[in-house]
């Protein structure tokens, strides 16, 4: 008889949480799961790596435990391209953005052969769990859409700091990651800061509602902090100043980063108008900082004016 697993302390934990303010407004959790129920998890068949000693063994083994290529930011779904990418050749033609130097592959899984990641697989998708992250983020869950599930990113995956778009309503991670060493591996998720020279990027979104967000250059941005522990998740509802990125590197033959990842997302949204990318607003930023030194310059020359003509007076 299968066992029946009581994941109702998992909602609890999101409906007491306390919100972190740094470095924006963010519920972060340790431990999320029970030392058993983590354990059971990271045990099951469709979690362990698979045994592979190049990218094609690795891709085959993991679609052999129920996984499928799905179409995901920072990422392609065409194998042998990514293959090829990855083994031979860095293709920038394959790169989501200019803001990136990398490409990887996600994989959802479908077809479940542990029960407690069957179930645990149904508590994400349920009514209760997505409406505790709606409550607690003040989001009414009946003007929305809800897309989770269980996934494994290859090497190379990478989404530059971006705050993500505007018709996100909140968005969650869960590290549970097959190996005990992945806190030590590089590819976590980055939480950001925008650099003093780059918060006019957040100052234009905040005051342009019909321009859509964009993902930015990482050297406009600075990591507040990684989510590298296992067992842990972050839960944030997206606005104009919540940069977070990933930019994995590590060898994903011996083991594969491996999440609980979901979303909610608003039914109906204000139509954005336009979708600035990083170069215009750069050359944004470039005309407001010189609009600000021809300011300084003025003021600069208006007090060494008035110090000249008092001094000859």
């Amino acid at each position: 008889m299968p066992k029946n697993y009581n994941f109702d302390y998992l909602i609890d934990k999101i409906k007491t949480a306390n919100f972190c303010q740094t470095p924006y407004k963010h519920i972060y959790i340790e431990d999320f799961f029970s030392e058993e129920h983590f354990l059971a998890i990271q045990k099951a068949a469709e979690i362990v790596s698979p045994i592979a000693t190049n990218d094609r063994e690795l891709i085959d083994g993991i679609i052999a435990k129920g996984f499928k290529v799905i179409k995901f930011p920072g990422c392609v779904i065409d194998i042998d391209q990514y293959v090829e990418w990855h083994e031979k050749g860095k293709d920038k033609d394959l790169l989501s953005s200019a803001t990136c130097e990398g490409v990887g592959m996600v994989f959802r899984l479908y077809e479940f052969q542990t029960p407690i990641l069957e179930e645990l697989n149904h508590l994400l998708a349920s009514d209760d769990f997505n409406r505790a992250i709606a409550e607690k983020l003040d989001i009414e869950l009946e003007d929305c859409l809800t897309d989770n599930g269980i996934q494994k990113y290859l090497d190379g995956y990478e989404i530059s700091p971006h705050p993500d778009i505007r018709g996100k309503a909140a968005t969650f991670m869960v590290n549970i990651n097959p190996s005990n060493e992945s806190e030590n591996l590089n590819h976590h998720t980055h939480y950001l800061n925008f650099k003093k020279e780059f918060k006019h990027v957040q100052v234009f979104w905040d005051g342009n509602d019909l321009a859509e967000r964009a993902w930015v250059p990482w050297d406009w941005c600075e990591t507040v902090f990684q989510q590298t522990k296992n067992n842990s998740i972050v839960l944030f509802s997206p606005s104009n100043d919540t940069l977070h990125g990933v930019k994995a590197d590590y060898n994903h033959l011996n083991t594969q980063r491996t999440q609980l990842y979901g979303n909610i997302w608003y039914k109906e949204t204000t139509q954005t108008l336009s979708t600035p990318q990083w170069k215009s607003l750069d050359i944004m930023l470039s005309r407001q900082h010189r609009k600000e030194d021809s300011r300084q310059q003025r003021r600069l020359k208006k007090r060494d004016t008035h110090f000249l003509n008092r001094d000859k007076i």
